[in-house]
């Protein structure tokens, strides 16, 4: 979420749980930093752990002692190389994303690596494989257990990266705009945040479409970026009243609104659409103003729901859905949409777009920036140590935003991640 997602969006989890994520599919990572037995000579295992509700210094970079996991019928060892940073994460941070297990717990939902070993029953995966993964919870960690139907090889062109970037957002961006809203040649979508993960995507796959019109909510530091990555129309949501902006250009409204905003966002979206058109909402980025829980936001964001009967629901003509990647535990589903994607990928019709990169050490910053929006793109975490003086790499941005982007370079940063070892049993 964050100017790329919305709120409850979030990884597939890897039991009967979803998760904005992925799938319903078997648990959740095991956690691999497990206690090494005296015999075994331990391996430090680097992991990101939430260990309590509140701001950016309860995510603690822990190094743990581990012993090699056992893997069991059907899983596989897979060494991580990349991880997605989601709005969902942001959530959970702060004790609103219902999927994630209670602290402590290691996060992450999707992530990019090698597998290091197979277990029993595996016959389409091998030792060496560059994998996609997916799970509830547990990628943000450098060696993870899941199951193999949980991950989905790489085509060769595509980096760690990208693989890390691609599967909660146009995971979720395809199955609203081709599964719920069956976009069609001619017709217009309005895509809020439309320059972060999940904005990116609808944009991208709206193009697979012939003549199809994207109207682009994002700050107008942005409008360059996205204008040119297929957004038709690109709004300043600060500055203007995006409906009236719309209105100007397309009296009748829009036919599909791609909702992760909530609140009386979503009463605007409705009132936008054209008679069969359809909302779908898939988040509740309204609720998150500051690094911790706001009641006040959230209770604002409640109060201005939209509220309707069926009986005006079938006068207006038009349709509302919820969409939650994480509530969807369809495996062939996910399975089959995850195929599309990456021969969208090595058509050259889909790329995801990186802005940033952050070891884990800076995981903190990670967020930060994604949470002030300033991301035009996916943030990724790293698993690998930060080398000295290395600085984080991301993006070149607007010219609009270096000023304040250097300002916020300046300012005081918080140290919020520690390094713990964990004491050996």
């Amino acid at each position: 979420m964050s100017e790329e997602a919305p709120t409850q969006q979030q990884p597939p989890e890897q039991e009967k749980k979803p998760d904005e994520p992925p799938p319903a599919a078997s648990d959740a990572p095991q956690e691999s930093c497990s206690s090494p037995s005296a015999e075994e000579k331990p391996l430090s295992c680097r992991a990101l752990v939430l260990t309590g509700f509140g701001g950016y210094d309860k995510v603690k970079l822990q190094v743990k002692a581990q012993s090699q996991p056992q893997l069991q019928a059907g899983e596989v060892l897979v060494r991580v190389k990349a991880c997605g940073l989601n709005f969902g994460e942001l959530l959970g941070r702060q004790g609103l994303y219902e999927l994630l297990p209670a602290p402590p717990v290691t996060m992450g939902m999707e992530g990019s690596g090698v597998i290091e070993a197979v277990g029993e029953d595996v016959t389409d995966r091998k030792v060496g494989d560059r994998v996609i993964a997916l799970t509830r919870s547990g990628m943000w960690q450098e060696i993870v257990v899941v199951s193999a139907n949980r991950t989905f090889l790489m085509p060769e062109q595509m980096s760690f990266e990208e693989g890390a970037a691609l599967p909660i957002n146009y995971l979720t961006a395809y199955m609203m705009l081709f599964e719920m809203a069956n976009v069609r040649p001619g017709k217009s979508v309005l895509v809020h945040m439309a320059a972060g993960g999940v904005g990116i995507a609808a944009t991208q796959l709206c193009q697979t479409v012939q003549d199809v019109t994207v109207f682009g909510t994002s700050s107008a530091s942005k409008h360059e970026t996205i204008a040119q990555g297929g957004v038709t129309h690109p709004i300043d949501y600060r500055t203007k009243d995006y409906v009236e902006e719309i209105r100007k250009i397309s009296p009748k409204g829009v036919d599909i609104v791609l909702d992760p905003l909530g609140g009386s966002d979503t009463q605007k979206g409705f009132s936008l659409l054209k008679p069969l058109g359809m909302l779908i909402v898939f988040g509740a980025a309204n609720c998150v103003t500051g690094q911790k829980k706001n009641l006040l936001a959230m209770a604002k964001t409640w109060y201005n729901q939209l509220s309707l009967t069926t009986l005006k629901l079938m006068q207006s003509n038009k349709a509302v859905c919820g969409f939650h990647l994480g509530y969807i535990s369809d495996e062939q589903l996910i399975s089959r949409t995850m195929s599309t994607l990456l021969e969208l990928y090595s058509q050259g019709k889909i790329k995801p777009r990186i802005d940033s990169r952050y070891h884990f050490e800076e995981v903190a910053d990670a967020m930060k920036r994604m949470h002030e929006r300033q991301n035009i793109g996916k943030v990724i975490l790293l698993p690998e140590p930060k080398k000295e003086e290395e600085k984080p790499k991301s993006n070149p941005e607007p010219e609009e935003n270096v000023e304040k982007t250097e300002a916020a370079v300046d300012e005081k940063k918080e140290d919020t991640t520690e390094e713990v070892k964990a004491e050996k049993d």
